[in-house]
């Protein structure tokens, strides 16, 4: 992997909603052992700053900041904060995500807006006070989170689905308006990964042993094996890479064919 000192990555959702790593805290934990300086952005800071005491504890570089990033005023604080604190940024990793159990019919109008403003907006306005930094440094690289059910849907949560599927897209298309100046946008599909969110939104502990049984592999994903795609997307060897969605699942979209 490519040298990362001298970087710094903005991490949004860097703490874990729940006991265990969420994907925003293994990228953050990892960022840091490679050497990069990370703010850790996070609606409610303590969970932060649990990602920070590993990251220190380890040696690494990062700090902490409490942020709603479904409002354009706490995001251009973000960016603002990591230029004050770090003097540029390099990487985006977008983290932020909530699911909502609903069919079409059952879903509440308020439950709808509120998925499609927290999957969605937050990446877009995340990214709306990033990218002038990444231009002015010469590029960078966002990873925004979307899920394999972005890419072939869910039965039992229309908003999450459609929300992450408009996350594709919206990295598709924010790559085709700022490859040329440096800023490589790619998206990553994870399938079912073994996090605290994962595990708050199955209904039982028997429902989540049938999901590992089931699987492929015998298991579903980590938080670090995620985080390992991430960290490579935002590394000189993905150079190329820009306006993709990696599917990472563990064979479970192919074994369904």
């Amino acid at each position: 992997m490519s040298d990362f000192e001298g970087k710094v990555a903005i991490v949004t959702g860097a703490g874990s909603s729940g006991e265990g790593v969420g994907n925003g805290k293994a990228a953050s934990i990892l960022f840091a052992r490679e050497g990069a300086e990370v703010l850790l952005v996070d609606f409610q800071e303590d969970r932060a700053r649990e990602t920070l005491k590993i990251i220190q504890e380890e040696g690494g570089v990062a700090s902490t900041l409490q942020g709603d990033m479904t409002k354009v005023e706490d995001c251009q604080r973000m960016a603002d904060t990591a230029m004050e604190r770090y003097g540029r940024v390099d990487i985006l990793d977008n983290n932020v995500g909530i699911s909502q159990r609903g069919t079409v019919v059952e879903v509440s109008e308020d439950d709808w807006d509120r998925v499609m403003t927290v999957n969605i907006k937050t990446i877009m306005l995340a990214s709306k006070v990033t990218i002038p930094h990444m231009i002015a440094s010469g590029g960078g690289s966002i990873v925004n989170i979307s899920s394999q059910s972005g890419l072939r849907g869910v039965g039992y949560s229309v908003p999450y689905a459609v929300s992450k599927a408009g996350v594709i897209h919206l990295t598709t298309v924010a790559a085709a308006q700022y490859t040329s100046q440096g800023v490589r946008v790619n998206c990553i599909a994870p399938g079912g990964v073994d996090t605290p969110q994962m595990r708050g939104s199955t209904a039982s502990a028997e429902v989540f042993t049938d999901r590992n049984e089931g699987h492929p592999m015998g298991r579903v994903g980590t938080a670090d094996e995620i985080a390992n795609l991430v960290l490579w997307l935002a590394s000189d060897e993905a150079s190329y890479a820009s306006g993709s969605t990696y599917n990472i699942d563990g064979g479970a979209m192919a074994s369904a064919r």
